[in-house]
């Protein structure tokens, strides 16, 4: 397989519904549900998915959800500010874990006195 992301791959998923269809079918239930207009309009569930998927780096997510928040009247500003909270909160990781890095910094150096 020499491209992953090629669409053509994306229905290989098909296998999954044949071999597990309970479990297959009780996904897409969810997937449903969970997209149906409740305390948060539909609208703005597709505009958090569409940070998700930034965050997680799906890009079948991306394609997805992108479409269905324009079916649904997502400006591309809204898109990219979607886009800007998902650069932020996988940034705002990396300057946290910065703790992380100087707390074992520290440790080693205590280990290692010579």
């Amino acid at each position: 397989m020499d491209n992953f992301y090629e669409r053509k791959n994306l229905k290989n998923v098909r296998k999954l519904r044949e071999l597990k269809p309970d479990a297959y079918n009780k996904f897409i239930e969810f997937s449903q549900s969970v997209f149906k207009d409740e305390a948060l309009s539909n609208k703005i569930k597709q505009l958090i998915a569409i940070g998700v998927a930034h965050t997680t780096q799906c890009p079948w997510c991306i394609d997805a959800h992108v479409n269905r928040a324009k079916e649904l009247g997502a400006s591309d500003e809204e898109i990219a500010e979607a886009v800007l909270v998902a650069m932020e909160i996988r940034a705002g990781g990396a300057f946290t874990h910065a703790g992380i890095a100087f707390g074992l910094a520290d440790e080693f150096a205590q280990e290692h006195k010579h």
